[in-house]
């Protein structure tokens, strides 16, 4: 009788650490449950149903762990050792399942809570859509004005520019509005299956967008390149102006006065506009 005792209580003593357990995932699952009934949607009220089926089923297990329900499947007869022996491999096997099965109902529980927040997270934001939606002037009428304003977008965009003729219209255009990064896209573009005149004025127009950029060093360089190509052409001086300009910028005013030179010797009668310029920048450079 004393051993069957001392076997009695400590099975009492599993099934007392067994039920604490079940206790914390009833108490982790109630919150949950509660927090999930402004749920409206299809969804959420499944999950719903779900969390308090499982809740059902710890309650069912707390209680059969606390009314002495897992007593031995067999009838103690007689205080013997073996029966004793087999009476406490029945409650240690029937704990055993009982925390298996409270293990993967915890799991389940979990993955459930997590689907639930989600679909509340969804509809939140389904919600907050509609509302800004019906502030700005109703769903249906912004739905509406979508596609429209698209629609003018694409049809005001531009196709993009791929001949070296297109491509230098497009960068005087992004100079004009001092776009000067689209500009130099644009000249490096076309100085690639640019020719002739197309060449030199890709040219100057890549000069130009680096001293936009106040690169002057870079934009030097390419406003004499701009020169070299055609040095007789109507760009030339223009190309000239462009390196005296960029060296004073610099603060290289010797250079400078020398490129202004070389501008005044071959170009002895240029057009007003030049000849105003190379004065101007005469002055600034102390050119004698």
């Amino acid at each position: 009788m004393k051993r069957l005792s001392i076997t009695s209580v400590t099975a009492k003593g599993r099934m007392a650490a067994f039920c604490v357990p079940l206790l914390a995932a009833t108490a982790f699952v109630a919150p949950n449950v509660a927090n999930a009934q402004d749920v409206s949607s299809r969804e959420g009220l499944a999950l719903q149903n779900q969390i308090l089926a499982l809740k059902q089923q710890l309650d069912q297990v707390q209680s059969a762990g606390g009314s002495g329900a897992l007593a031995a499947p067999s009838t103690v007869s007689a205080p013997s050792g073996g029966s004793n022996g087999d009476l406490t491999a029945q409650l240690l096997e029937r704990v055993n399942t009982l925390e298996q099965q409270q293990r993967e109902m915890r799991g389940e529980i979990d993955q459930l809570t997590n689907d639930l927040q989600k679909q509340t997270a969804a509809l939140s934001k389904q919600v907050s859509d509609a509302q800004f939606a019906m502030q700005n002037g109703g769903g249906g009428g912004a739905a509406a004005a979508a596609p429209a304003a698209t629609a003018e977008t694409a049809a005001a965009s531009p196709a993009k520019a791929t001949t070296p003729d297109a491509l230098l219209a497009a960068g005087k255009t992004a100079l004009k509005q001092r776009d000067y990064t689209t500009a130099y896209d644009n000249a490096e573009a076309a100085l690639k299956n640019a020719k002739g005149n197309f060449k030199v004025d890709a040219q100057f127009l890549l000069a130009q967008s680096l001293a936009g950029q106040k690169q002057y060093r870079q934009s030097a360089v390419a406003y004499y390149d701009a020169y070299r190509q055609a040095p007789k052409s109507a760009r030339a001086p223009d190309a000239l102006l462009g390196v005296s300009a960029s060296l004073l910028a610099m603060g290289d005013k010797k250079a400078a006065c020398q490129a202004l030179g070389k501008l005044k010797s071959e170009f002895p009668t240029p057009a007003p506009r030049v000849a105003r310029a190379a004065e101007s920048y005469t002055a600034k450079g102390g050119c004698s």
